[in-house]
């Protein structure tokens, strides 16, 4: 498999990860997880928001749940969050949709796990392109994006 820019991060930081291919057709994070024969609960997409405040937030939730934009908002400190237009993804993140990361954006936004992921042994989440999901330890995502655990579904 060719290293994607998030691999070469969790490896310059020597951060333990393992790396895994599916098909790129595949979009739907459910089917994703069952195409890895992992818990949906413990498979995770990255969504991007703007809130009213201009800034934009991060939140990495479970493919099987829908982010709660209240909640979300609420971790953040701020009135309101919404989605990003997906045409905003790219020049926004360095990322197109279905191959978003948390990791290596192209600058650091303010992320928020929902905080089951601590209930998961390993959490899956892409590495940065379509096609391919990092493996790793929940607990340490947060010092290397500089994220926290939230209430967020």
């Amino acid at each position: 498999m060719e290293k994607t820019n998030v691999m070469r991060i969790l490896s310059q930081k020597g951060i333990p990860y393992v790396a895994h291919e599916y098909d790129p057709a595949l979009t739907d994070g459910v089917t994703i997880a069952a195409t890895l024969d992992e818990n949906p609960e413990c498979v995770f997409k990255t969504l991007v928001t703007i809130a009213n405040t201009g800034e934009h937030y991060v939140f990495v939730i479970p493919v099987c749940c829908s982010l709660d934009l209240k909640k979300a908002a609420a971790a953040a400190g701020v009135k309101n969050v919404l989605m990003i237009k997906q045409k905003d993804l790219l020049p926004l993140t360095g990322y197109i949709h279905g191959g978003c990361s948390p990791i290596g954006m192209k600058k650091p936004f303010k992320t928020f796990v929902e905080e089951s992921a601590t209930l998961c042994e390993k959490m899956f989440f892409s590495a940065g392109r379509v096609g391919a999901q990092i493996e790793m330890s929940p607990e340490l995502l947060p010092p290397l994006i500089n994220s926290e655990f939230a209430d967020l579904v």
